[in-house]
């Protein structure tokens, strides 16, 4: 997957390279990583990029030109997708970034900033508006490195255990088990029996179930029937 961002503040994308993962991956070639500044593309002699809405109203919007020249500067692949990010998109979801994984070779994304950018090019030039949630940033960027850490986990071989990949939170259909490690107790805390039986079987249940009651108690929009225990896990120990 090849990642192409267009924006104000390219440096801003050197908070992805602390990843271990997102390092591995770009050495054995599985992703990469290009930023565009867009006053490189700006067409006056003062290299700004935003001007005063017409109609009046608060704030700058960036023009429709440099980001139309920035966007024609980028070698396309085949299979490529541009996104704006901005709260008036179309929610972000795991289906979404699965979906887009696996029919996609190449994401550019676009980080508005100030009050937005001219309609045009979102009419004419982008292909889908895309919100990570119901709040406002004051740049796109964030935004886009949301989208990108949840892509790569998805590009196969990226991360090393995939099961650790399908077992996720929302990938799962659902929220995770919660989990423990040693010590066995603290400060009177104590892991669950079940998981220090060694009993597979039951383990396995006890997971099952407490998936289900924890997705049901914060999440209960993902389950399809929140009020209904799936037989298996009926009776199971807590």
């Amino acid at each position: 997957m090849r990642f192409d961002v267009i924006t104000l503040f390219p440096a801003s994308f050197d908070a992805l390279s602390v990843s271990k993962i997102w390092q591995t991956a770009q050495a054995t070639g599985k992703l990469e990583l290009h930023t565009h500044q867009l006053r490189d593309f700006s067409t006056n002699k003062h290299n700004t990029v935003d001007e005063p809405p017409y109609g009046g109203g608060p704030g700058m919007l960036i023009s429709v030109e440099p980001l139309v020249l920035a966007l024609e500067s980028i070698p396309r692949q085949k299979r490529s997708k541009v996104l704006m990010l901005s709260p008036q998109g179309k929610a972000f979801t795991q289906d979404r970034a699965q979906m887009w994984t696996q029919s996609l070779d190449q994401l550019i994304l676009v980080c508005g900033r100030y009050e937005g950018v001219d309609e045009r090019f979102i009419e004419g030039w982008v292909d889908e508006c895309i919100s990570i949630g119901d709040y406002v940033l004051s740049g796109g960027e964030l935004a886009a490195m949301v989208v990108m850490e949840t892509l790569s986990r998805l590009i196969p071989g990226v991360i090393g255990d995939p099961t650790s990949v399908t077992t996720d939170s929302i990938q799962s259909g659902g929220l995770k088990y919660p989990q423990y490690t040693r010590p066995s107790e603290y400060r009177g805390q104590k892991v669950p029996e079940v998981l220090l039986s060694g009993d597979h079987q039951k383990i396995e249940k006890w997971r099952q179930k407490q998936a289900h009651f924890r997705t049901l108690q914060n999440r209960p929009d993902l389950l399809k029937e929140p009020d209904i225990l799936p037989p298996q896990l009926r009776g199971q120990e807590e």
